[in-house]
């Protein structure tokens, strides 16, 4: 079978993830201990006992990047896998680079974490804000985002599937957005539980720093071809991966056209490596063709080897 692994980002934390992996697999723990002495805190103690702290942009982060590539490593503790490629939402993305090798995972826990403080520094918490789109066509919510002539901004920023789409900018434009697409017939419009207004114009100033520090990280030349959500695309290089890596941090993520790529480079089953099953759930809804796996605990480790490796 065909597969490719893709990694959950932010909003897939939950205080308690991994712990039924931690207590079969070894380097669950290993991974967040090499975290923790990068951040100079212990990140393992926080995911299990402290949903607050778990949730806050600069701790959440790291976390999702650790649990994804903990996840991965628990999933090939046994057996080499062999994806045709692999991709990650958002933060997600951070975590297939280490994986695939471009990019060492100390490096990239420093490397979100810094991100995560220049994103939250940008907006100050309360002036932005981010809202789920459920039930218009991408054309939609598009155009009543650009026609949007009040105060602040608001762009359409994740593309996660048909008739899912994600807008952010600045509260109140947000809100107002919100009561236009009702009135245009959407399903919801359910403004999001976050602090920052990720993957939208107001993180200009953010990515205009973060590309002074990724500029200065080592990154290799990966042995898996990682599929970035700038534009669904590989990367030629290395300068490319950084180059796409900060359009990121202010241009939207384009899931559904990752995953209709991944599916017209013939792969027929995704893996999703970390906690929870967002990415799971979106699959169906992309391309009906396509099954997944979400990776929870041990019995589904289990069950995602012997599909794919029979």
């Amino acid at each position: 079978m065909k597969y490719a692994i893709i990694f959950p980002g932010q909003g897939s934390q939950s205080l308690g993830m991994l712990s039924e992996l931690a207590n079969h697999y070894l380097i669950v723990k290993e991974i967040f201990t090499e975290a923790s002495d990068a951040l100079g805190f212990d990140l393992w103690a926080l995911t299990q006992q402290d949903q607050n702290a778990l949730n806050q942009t600069q701790n959440t982060q790291p976390a999702m990047l650790a649990a994804g590539y903990a996840t991965y490593l628990a999933l090939t503790h046994k057996h080499d896998l062999f994806p045709i490629c692999m991709a990650g939402h958002s933060l997600g993305e951070y975590t297939a680079l280490v994986v695939s090798g471009a990019l060492g995972f100390s490096d990239g826990i420093k490397l979100v974490k810094k991100r995560a403080e220049l994103m939250q520094s940008a907006v100050p918490e309360g002036v932005g804000a981010m809202a789920a789109i459920l039930g218009l066509e991408d054309s939609v919510v598009v155009k009543l985002c650009a026609d949007y002539s009040g105060r602040g901004i608001v762009e359409a920023v994740n593309f996660n599937s048909l008739g899912q789409v994600v807008i952010a900018g600045n509260k109140e434009a947000v809100e107002v957005a919100c009561q236009l697409m009702k009135t245009a017939g959407a399903k919801r419009a359910a403004i999001l539980s976050v602090s920052v207004p990720s993957h939208c114009s107001l993180m200009n100033n953010a990515a205009v720093e973060f590309k002074n520090i990724v500029d200065v990280v080592q990154f290799n030349k990966n042995s898996i071809d990682v599929l970035h959500n700038f534009d669904a695309l590989k990367a030629t290089d290395v300068d490319d991966i950084k180059t796409k890596l900060v359009a990121q941090l202010h241009r939207p993520v384009l899931w559904t056209n990752t995953v209709q790529a991944m599916h017209n480079m013939g792969v027929e089953k995704l893996i999703e490596s970390g906690p929870g099953r967002v990415l799971t759930g979106l699959t169906r809804r992309i391309e009906k063709s396509l099954t997944a796996n979400a990776i929870l605990d041990s019995v589904s480790i289990e069950i995602a080897l012997e599909e794919i490796l029979s």
